[in-house]
């Protein structure tokens, strides 16, 4: 070996004639009884003589064993510099946001799910308990976000950021997580494929996915960004078990013209939410493949654009379908069984409406009976929808008339559908942040009429915004978004109505925007 001191511990013979299993005045090791080695003669020269060995050199102790030993380093494997996997058995802290900035610190497992971190921030919030409820993976930089499906780790996916990236989990409502299972399509559309007008039956994915775990091929033209360079390109996809493919000619399939994509297992999908802003996206309705081995930056991404939100929600159930399988209904039922549990967290709310708890009920004799005749059940709603417009009901007034205008035009503060003065641009984000499903609503100020509101109202993946007036006759205040035919107490009023009845809505209302203060 060259160099000075020898560095090994291993004991080597002094060169000097005699048996190799002579000591040198007494001293050494004993006799080694092994096959000698052959000694090969070169240039390296030998240490001095009179230099001590390493092995005659005092004990030292190392100052800083933890940084000798990456399995127990906290600075070589810490999860939360993504470094490594998570360790069984330690904790580890998890950053939780809001809607509004705030930030909550929660200490979970490498065992902890996405569900079980939900339900604690639930309990924590005093929110009403629901499986509509959602950790979002966010990274800011990149402008992706995605919903976390309940039964990932939390601290697995927290450990895959790369250090220092602005990336985060935000707790928040997500409406369309299961709408898949809930209704008859994706998104208002049926599954199969994923490009045209008129879509094709449903049946073709959903059904034989549920029947017997498989699901065929869908395919639709979707926009292609070239590999660096700001560039779209319109191709046939074509998603099938073994991946994501597109055609480099037309819509043919022949294998000479599929081009291999993405591998779905070892990737994950994302929103772009500042498609364009960023990636110069033909419309704003992108989504990113983004595999695991990309932990930072653009480079790797994968880029595509939908023509429309109908088609982006498809193909995004679709790669979900393929990605989880079975394991996603599971989440499902497992989410319907805990909802017929009892509510065991926070306040009552002044209504759960539900479309399957909901019976018309005729109560014009001595008892109430169960209407079960579709036709008697629509002339029983007209029948009330008149009554609503021929008298107004007192259920929130008060003997005096200042009281009870006062009362009508500020009890719907308190209410969580209520948001203030939001702007329409932020209205809009905000309901397609938790889920364009048709239903999905809230009420605002008017910021054109300073003493009306807004009803902004989800439909078939279209935000609608419905004007709502104040209206005074004979000292007393009322509401309406008819010019008059239909008027109601407060606001309250108005929304429970059209929890029940559509009234001029394109639909009922059925899940309100609501955002929670960690």
């Amino acid at each position: 070996m060259e160099g000075g001191a020898q560095q090994s511990s291993l004991w080597e013979p002094p060169e000097q004639d005699g048996s190799p299993g002579e000591r040198d005045g007494g001293e050494g090791p004993p006799e080694v009884k092994r096959s000698q080695p052959l000694l090969i003669h070169g240039s390296s020269r030998q240490p001095p003589q009179d230099e001590p060995r390493a092995s005659s050199l005092p004990s030292i102790p190392n100052p800083f064993p933890e940084l000798c030993s990456p399995s127990n380093s906290p600075i070589l494997s810490s999860p939360a510099l993504g470094q490594g996997p998570p360790r069984e058995g330690t904790s580890h802290v998890v950053k939780v946001f809001g809607e509004d900035g705030a930030c909550r610190s929660l200490e979970a497992s490498a065992a902890t799910t996405a569900r079980q971190l939900c339900d604690t921030l639930v309990r924590r919030t005093r929110a009403l308990h629901d499986h509509s409820w959602a950790l979002v993976e966010l990274h800011q930089h990149l402008a992706l976000e995605r919903c976390l499906e309940d039964h990932e780790s939390v601290v697995e996916v927290q450990s895959s950021w790369a250090p220092g990236a602005d990336s985060r989990f935000v707790f928040r409502k997500n409406f369309a997580k299961y709408e898949l299972f809930k209704s008859n399509a994706v998104g208002g559309h049926p599954l199969g494929d994923c490009s045209r007008a008129p879509w094709a039956p449903r049946g073709s994915l959903l059904t034989n996915f549920l029947n017997s775990g498989s699901c065929p091929e869908v395919q639709g033209f979707l926009q292609l960004r070239e590999a660096g360079r700001k560039v779209w390109k319109r191709f046939h996809f074509s998603l099938r078990r073994s991946g994501l493919y597109y055609s480099t000619k037309g819509t043919s399939k022949d294998p000479r013209h599929l081009q291999y994509f993405a591998d779905l297992t070892e990737s994950n999908i994302y929103y772009v939410t500042q498609g364009k802003k960023l990636y110069g996206t033909p419309t704003e309705f992108g989504f990113c493949i983004k595999p695991h081995k990309v932990r930072s930056g653009v480079k790797g991404l994968k880029l595509l654009c939908s023509e429309d939100e109908q088609s982006r929600s498809c193909w995004m159930a679709a790669f979900r379908l393929f990605k989880y399988g079975m394991q996603l209904y599971r989440n499902y039922q497992q989410a319907q069984a805990r909802l017929s549990q009892p509510s065991w967290i926070g306040p009552t709310p002044l209504r759960s409406v539900s479309d399957n708890a909901l019976v018309a009920m005729d109560f014009s004799g001595c008892t109430g009976r169960v209407i079960e005749n579709p036709s008697e059940v629509l002339t029983a709603a007209l029948e009330e929808a008149q009554a609503w417009r021929k008298k107004t009901t007192h259920r929130y007034s008060l003997p005096a008339a200042c009281h009870s205008s006062s009362l009508s035009a500020a009890i719907h503060r308190t209410q969580p559908w209520f948001h203030g003065r939001i702007s329409r641009e932020d209205t809009q984000q905000l309901i397609g942040r938790q889920g364009m499903v048709d239903g999905v609503f809230l009420v605002r100020e008017s910021q054109r009429n300073p003493k009306g509101f807004v009803l902004s109202l989800c439909h078939l993946q279209r935000i609608k915004h419905y004007l709502i007036l104040p209206s005074e006759e004979e000292g007393r205040l009322y509401f309406t978004m008819d010019d008059g035919q239909t008027r109601f107490a407060d606001l309250i009023q108005l929304v429970e109505f059209h929890q029940i009845n559509r009234g001029i809505l394109p639909c009922k209302l059925r899940h309100y925007c609501t955002c929670v203060a960690l």
